[in-house]
């Protein structure tokens, strides 16, 4: 339609074609309604192609056309545009990711679809693609206790990681027999219930910080490698983080070890799908 120079329709289809996939991706996580939305898709193309083919076969051979339905300004618009759009909000806004693991069980599962918000804590190095941000974090702070992160390893900044900060720069974090223990006082946990994933049963528990905030994490046994540790202190610049599924997760606790301020660039904000799991539904991250 932008071809032949139908600005308003080119803008209604384009409209509509976002509306029908997002809406497809909705239906897709349930298996009754997945055809149903890709059956939808093919329509509105189908549509559109049957309306275009008509448009241009009653139009006559003198129209004069508008700048936009040049090859070079659709290239523009409908190619670059997008691209550059699409980049700017994935290094100032959200960024998506997917879960290739467990260690964040139960509140991340391998599989899971979710999006990570840039503006929370600013911008900081890794905030932007090939590490191009600014070399120390800038119009935002770090994160707070409880908070789930994005962020680079730091012995291998090529990899992003994602688990919960529970260690504040100047605090003194140890584990006890499975309790978290931070600056000498134990982290207040209930009994929640067992859960089984991928055949395993694992041990729910409700953590509570001393500021009050809860979330769920889950362990095996109170007894395992990352059970019991030494006090740590964590250092100026730095977090401490773990991961949810406690006997599970590669952490602050072994050899990933602190990690610096400025390799955080994102917070966890919400699991839209998951890809393994049809039953899985979107919901925040506690």
């Amino acid at each position: 339609m932008a071809y032949l120079g139908r600005g308003w329709n080119a803008i209604a289809y384009s409209i509509g074609g976002v509306g029908i996939l997002i809406g497809q991706l909705w239906l897709s996580g349930a298996p009754s309604t997945a055809a149903f939305g890709y059956l939808l898709i093919f329509a509105w193309h189908l549509i559109g192609l049957l309306h275009g083919y008509r448009t241009a076969k009653r139009m006559p051979a003198e129209t004069m056309f508008p700048w936009y339905s040049r090859w070079y300004s659709l290239f523009l618009i409908f190619l670059v545009a997008p691209l550059a759009l699409a980049m700017l909000l994935r290094s100032l806004l959200f960024q998506p990711f997917t879960i290739p693991a467990s260690s964040m069980l139960p509140n991340l599962r391998s599989g899971d679809y979710m999006f990570a918000q840039k503006y929370v804590y600013g911008y900081s190095r890794y905030s932007f693609p090939y590490g191009l941000g600014p070399r120390h974090r800038i119009f935002g702070h770090g994160p707070e206790r409880g908070d789930v992160v994005m962020f680079r390893q730091p012995t291998d900044p090529r990899i992003d990681f994602v688990k919960r900060v529970v260690g504040l720069p100047g605090d003194r974090i140890q584990m006890k027999s499975g309790i978290l223990y931070l600056n000498g006082t134990a982290v207040e946990r209930e009994p929640a219930g067992d859960l089984t994933y991928q055949s395993v049963t694992v041990h729910a528990f409700k953590e509570t910080l001393p500021s009050g905030r809860s979330y769920m994490i889950v362990e095996q046994v109170d007894n395992s490698r990352g059970d019991n540790t030494r006090e740590f202190t964590v250092p100026d610049g730095h977090y401490f983080v773990l991961g949810d599924n406690r006997d599970n997760s590669l952490d602050s606790r072994f050899d990933m070890g602190f990690v610096p301020d400025d390799n955080i660039y994102a917070k966890a904000a919400i699991v839209l799908f998951n890809s393994e799991d049809k039953s899985r539904q979107t919901s925040w991250i506690q």
